[in-house]
């Protein structure tokens, strides 16, 4: 049985060559095997984000190197949940990368460490993806920007809200013109607070610490907002942008905003972004309203459509296709180039900056009581 079976292979395999079906390369890409894991590191474990990487240490897309925590209670505390040896973890990301070699870098960190990552991983052509939002200012981001295009290194910028599947299917209703011109955005986005939450009291040190962070609430979830409108406006700029922080829990919250509220003003359109440790539940939806009808994403899943003189549609919506449906096999693709990232993508450098300079311009209103106008 198994000889037959050999020579019927060979038999499909000489009939092919002969009618030039078969090439030599595609005998090559037959034989090709699955692709080495990727070799990545870790900078930083004090973003409770790291927990779902932490669980996929077993995939066999990426293989993690090295990682570097100065806290070393800490990065032994999750040893010894994840099982990761703690010969691989380094107080420092330059002493990692001088004693290991990986391809990209991903930042579980503070925001103000961004900066430094990728001041360190730029120069040694290392590929760098932070989680949101991408830096605590704009003399930062710019900063980022410099080395990035210098050294021509892929960055990316990781938001939970990118891989909903209901925000691609709102793109595509919207640049199919399903709802006509685009006139207003609500995103509210946000929970009851990093501490009722129960956040670890290391990702607490940092995000309410106003240097660390950039604020509280402002930036926590104002960038989701400023993320996802900068990308349904294809890279457009607001003109102005006006805001109010607030302190509703000072004894919680003593040194940034639990509350934030961002009005962006557009030529012809209007956006909302409501940022909140306040919320009586978790949230993450967005509305979106057209000349001739709106389209709501209640979460990742349910989408709402109501067109003008008919009723609502209710859709619910299935995940995406690998690789845009995984934020580390979609970094991969990127790096490797087989994908390409369209024009102010959810995760681009330019759609990031643009966000940077929203929340700048919120914490500067909201400083001065006055609009602050975008350049």
């Amino acid at each position: 049985m198994f000889l037959n079976t050999l020579d019927k292979s060979f038999h499909c395999l000489v009939t092919l060559f002969m009618f030039g079906l078969f090439t030599s390369n595609t005998w090559c890409q037959a034989q090709n095997k699955t692709p080495d894991p990727m070799p990545v590191a870790i900078a930083g474990l004090t973003h409770d984000h790291v927990h779902g990487l932490l669980r996929q240490l077993d995939r066999k897309d990426f293989i993690v190197v090295g990682i570097a925590e100065s806290d070393l209670n800490l990065a032994k505390r999750y040893s010894e949940r994840y099982g990761f040896d703690m010969n691989m973890v380094y107080p420092s990301l330059s002493e990692m990368l001088h004693e290991t070699d990986p391809e990209a870098v991903l930042g579980f960190g503070s925001t103000y460490d961004h900066l430094q990552i990728v001041e360190v991983c730029a120069p040694a052509g290392i590929h760098v993806m932070v989680e949101k939002p991408m830096a605590v200012s704009l003399d930062h981001a710019k900063k980022m920007e410099s080395l990035i295009k210098e050294y021509d290194i892929k960055f990316l910028v990781n938001y939970e809200t990118t891989w909903y599947p209901t925000h691609y299917r709102m793109k595509k209703l919207v640049d199919n013109d399903s709802i006509g011109p685009l006139r207003k955005f609500v995103v509210h986005d946000g929970h009851e607070g990093p501490r009722e939450i129960g956040c670890s009291e290391e990702f607490l040190s940092w995000l309410t610490d106003p240097e660390l962070n950039g604020g509280g609430a402002v930036t926590d979830f104002g960038c989701y907002g400023a993320n996802l409108i900068t990308w349904l406006m294809q890279g457009e700029k607001p003109t102005q942008v006006l805001a109010t922080l607030q302190q509703i829990k000072p004894d919680i919250y003593p040194d940034v905003d639990d509350e934030a509220n961002i009005l962006l003003t557009y030529p012809s359109a209007v956006g909302i972004i409501q940022a909140s440790w306040n919320w009586p539940f978790s949230r993450k939806d967005m509305e979106v309203y057209g000349k001739r009808g709106w389209i709501i994403a209640d979460n990742r899943e349910d989408l709402r459509l109501r067109l003008s003189n008919t009723g609502q549609d209710q859709i619910k919506i299935s995940n995406r296709q690998s690789p845009f449906s995984d934020p580390f096999t979609y970094f991969i693709g990127v790096i490797h180039e087989d994908i390409t990232m369209e024009p102010f993508a959810l995760s681009s450098l330019e759609n990031n900056l643009i966000v940077t300079q929203i929340l700048e311009a919120a914490k500067e209103s909201a400083r001065t009581e006055k609009a602050v106008s975008i350049d």
